[in-house]
């Protein structure tokens, strides 16, 4: 079972890297905090894997009598509800016990987004003479097109897209299922791809995974994180940008365009709409430096 735990938390490491694309800050609270409730139940003979709500809560009462701050507390919470979250969406686990826990109330960080110049620039600078440059820049299209996540644009078999109806089969979070469209520019990339770069990646391989490595595998999240960052770098912008801050863009500019949040709720496969609603946030704050900087009145 060791074993088991240490290849878990490592997993959960890079989840928290590509999913999410935290920073290596806070990447290091929250495995902090993981390895201090694993202390905490080794010392109780019991197993983090394993736990219930009430090794949660006899855990979290030891934490406050540290008297720690409102917001250290909540990223407490937040990091265990993360790790529990993560392996009941793998199946890791059945019941989660981090379910009815409360976390304190602290002011939510808005994830960063790409503007819509910005996405311009991106994708200006990719080598479209270069097949694993033409399989990047279709796949980065595709997950802003669709507002995927990255391990779900990595795991996308041919059989998931449909190019006559441009809609993507999208199997996600805790395998849920949902029908996902894409644009016309993610269209006529997918169609170069398959015609020639996909083929000449291939070479005398077959795989079924649309976005391959150099190998004929799969192409990893970690790769995927690797390669945005060094177009990203190249485009010459100056954020700390992911992988998932193409799902954030795709949901923000939907909503700048007056997308009904139900909708954009559907797309991007939120169970709960509370989720969703931190788009708004972000689409209207945008909305606010533009008609801070352009009317006369302002």
């Amino acid at each position: 079972m060791a074993v088991q735990k240490k290849e878990v938390v490592k997993d959960f490491q890079e989840y928290l890297e590509v999913e999410r694309g935290l920073s290596h800050n806070s990447i290091f609270s929250y495995l902090s905090d993981v390895n201090k409730l694993d202390r905490f139940l080794s010392k109780e003979k019991k197993n983090i894997i394993n736990s219930d709500p009430l090794d949660i809560q006899k855990f979290l009462r030891e934490e406050t009598k540290k008297k720690l701050s409102t917001r250290t507390r909540a990223r407490v919470v937040a990091s265990l509800r993360q790790f529990y979250n993560y392996l009941e969406q793998n199946r890791i686990i059945h019941k989660n016990p981090m379910e009815n826990v409360e976390t304190p109330k602290v002011e939510k960080t808005l994830p960063d987004f790409l503007t819509k110049e910005e996405i311009r620039q991106l994708f200006s600078v990719f080598n479209e003479h270069d097949s694993l440059e033409m399989r990047d820049k279709t796949m980065f299209e595709l997950l802003y097109s669709s507002g995927l996540r990255i391990s779900e644009g990595c795991a996308l078999k041919m059989g998931d897209i449909d190019m006559e109806n441009m809609l993507l089969n999208i199997m996600g979070k805790g395998g849920r299922e949902r029908l996902v469209p894409f644009g016309e520019i993610a269209h006529e990339l997918l169609i170069k791809y398959f015609e020639k770069h996909r083929k000449e990646i291939l070479k005398e391989t077959h795989t079924d995974f649309v976005f391959i490595s150099r190998k004929g595998g799969a192409l990893s999240r970690k790769s995927a994180w690797r390669l945005l960052k060094k177009y990203i770098s190249r485009a010459k912008i100056q954020k700390n940008i992911t992988p998932h801050t193409l799902r954030h863009s795709f949901a923000t500019h939907l909503l700048q365009n007056n997308a009904n949040l139900r909708a954009v709720q559907e797309l991007l496969g939120h169970i709960d709409i509370s989720t969703t609603q931190v788009y708004t946030h972000l689409a209207s704050n945008e909305l606010k430096k533009v008609h801070k900087k352009y009317h006369p009145r302002s």
